[in-house]
């Protein structure tokens, strides 16, 4: 039996020594309408790249409910990934953190087809006095939300681009 060798880059890693906070990354997304459900097909992949890291969690929150409310507030480092109207050309990926994304989700172009919103989520965070420290979008532009089990081929490419967005973020926050 032969080792497969992995080309794909590895989640960050943590610094010698350094304490591990729990963060939460949260896809959202119905998988049966093509593009919307892209949020979920991102942590499908964050799912196996951490599958080591106990410290993080990969969590498929679907078409949100006020049941991912527990999870949000029981982490101090969050990041969602989800499609957001970017006003940019499909698959086209951006990051929002701390107050711009709160800002982003209130009155930006993140607008919902879920019964429950994530601004509705951050509220009840709030209103509990436990909204997470460190909080983060990752946003993917649309390009079709039409019945369908795959995302359209733009959005697809973003796929790797929204999981490096997410590295990232959890490197600096881990730094």
């Amino acid at each position: 039996m032969t080792a497969s060798v992995h080309s794909e880059p590895g989640p960050p890693q943590p610094r010698t020594g350094a304490v591990m906070e729990p963060a939460l990354i949260l896809g959202i997304g119905n998988v049966l309408l093509t593009d919307e459900g892209v949020g979920v097909h991102v942590i499908r992949q964050l799912t196996h790249r951490y599958a080591t890291r106990p410290h993080v969690e990969c969590m498929d929150g679907g078409t949100i409910s006020f049941m991912l409310s527990s999870a949000i507030v029981s982490t101090n480092h969050l990041i969602i990934v989800d499609t957001a109207a970017l006003d940019a050309a499909p698959g086209t990926v951006r990051t929002f953190e701390g107050n711009d994304m709160d800002e982003f989700i209130a009155h930006g172009g993140k607008t919902s087809v879920h019964e429950v919103s994530i601004a509705d989520l951050l509220t009840m965070a709030v209103l509990e006095g436990r909204l997470p420290r460190q909080r983060a979008l990752v946003g993917i532009q649309p390009e079709t939300l039409d019945w369908g089990d795959y995302p359209s081929p733009a959005v697809a490419a973003s796929i790797p681009v929204a999981c490096e967005a997410v590295d990232n973020i959890l490197q600096r926050w881990q730094s």
